[in-house]
């Protein structure tokens, strides 16, 4: 448990900036989902109340023990994923969810947090100052697994996002010019490949309508289309709190998901996202400043690739939302409805602290 002495190394700042991001979440959530059935505010509160369990859990219990342990909770969750793959319902068309009670859990949203762990544990093993074939070789297949597991659920969308924590464990480690040409080599013809045999006909759409959305204005263009104009439209002070008409008019769809920045965009206007994106970005650089902070290998590459996975999710989404990446269903971390996606990224932020306020003991 924690010791009362660790106490005031804890980084409140950082704390109330993520509850800060998860309550506006929650308001926005209520304005999106106020005409929907199926109680998604309720739900959310009850997901918000978990995953402040969670994180304080994670905070109770030093980090190290989690990386220790983290192989044996990759290889139950690759089974988790193989097994939901093979005997899962599809739910929305894919098969990403578990359904418990009245509530469904996406494995692969916790995939995330247990990759990160696996490979901090992994890359604070070796002691060299550039990247090596080796490490390279083993992160590069303990994240090749879950990315191929997921994909074929079909879930292309989450399956991306766990390659922005591989890249941060590269960078943190020091790639050397002949890794990174490897690297764009097997990406430009797994690229290809993926085009020709794997992608299906409704995600090439996807990728087609981001530079013409107009081409199919009631088919795949129409999120992106209904997107730009719900914000569009929130001028300079927004149309007040539940008063969106493409939100409320059911114009938008999956408001309360994918689409909570356009609902926050129409409600709120060009001075509410700047206070929301001010407010989201002061805690990604609360995060990054957090790396300074720590004191040994596996610590630091815990808070990086934390960082970089909470920002590239929240890049990608905001992208998506104003047409200049594919809509690929990514949720806005913090913002939008989801009780997987909160309770993960929740645990991630429970890592952070837990990096910076044990950093005078971990040394």
């Amino acid at each position: 448990m924690i010791n009362r002495q660790f106490v005031n190394n804890i980084d409140w700042i950082l704390f109330g900036l993520f509850l800060i991001n998860v309550l506006i979440g929650v308001a926005f959530i209520y304005s999106a989902s106020q005409h929907l059935p199926g109680q998604f505010f309720l739900r959310q509160m009850i997901f918000v109340f978990v995953s402040l369990i969670a994180l304080f859990l994670c905070v109770s219990i030093d980090y190290r023990y989690f990386t220790e342990f983290s192989l044996f909770a990759y290889v139950l969750l690759i089974g988790v994923l193989g097994g939901n793959l093979l005997f899962g319902r599809l739910i929305a068309g894919t098969k990403s969810w578990i359904r418990i009670a009245f509530f469904q859990i996406q494995p692969s949203e916790f995939m995330k947090i247990v990759l990160i762990l696996v490979l901090a544990h992994l890359f604070s093993k070796f002691r060299s100052n550039t990247l090596q074939f080796r490490q390279g070789f083993l992160a590069g297949v303990a994240t090749a697994l879950p990315v191929g597991l997921i994909t074929l659920q079909p879930d292309l969308g989450t399956a991306l996002t766990l390659l922005p924590i591989l890249l941060a464990a590269y960078i943190l480690t020091g790639v050397n010019y002949k890794f990174v040409a490897i690297a764009l080599i097997f990406l430009i013809l797994a690229g290809f490949l993926a085009w020709n045999f794997a992608l299906k006909d409704y995600q090439k759409q996807r990728l087609s309508t981001v530079i013409f959305p107009e081409r199919d204005p009631l088919g795949a263009g129409y999120q992106i289309i209904q997107s730009k104009i719900a914000i569009g439209s929130g001028g300079l002070l927004g149309k007040g709190f539940k008063k969106g008409t493409q939100s409320q008019l059911r114009f938008l769809p999956a408001r309360h998901t994918d689409f909570i920045f356009s609902v926050i965009g129409e409600e709120t206007g060009f001075i509410g996202v700047v206070v929301v994106l001010f407010l989201y970005l002061l805690m990604l650089r609360r995060i990054f400043l957090s790396v300074e902070k720590t004191r040994d290998r596996a610590g630091a590459y815990l808070v990086f690739m934390v960082a970089v996975l909470l920002s590239a999710q929240f890049f990608i989404n905001i992208s998506m939302t104003i047409g200049l990446f594919p809509v690929a269903g990514i949720p806005l971390p913090f913002l939008s409805y989801g009780g997987s996606s909160l309770l993960a990224n929740s645990i991630g932020i429970g890592l952070v602290l837990n990096v910076r306020m044990r950093r005078f003991v971990n040394v």
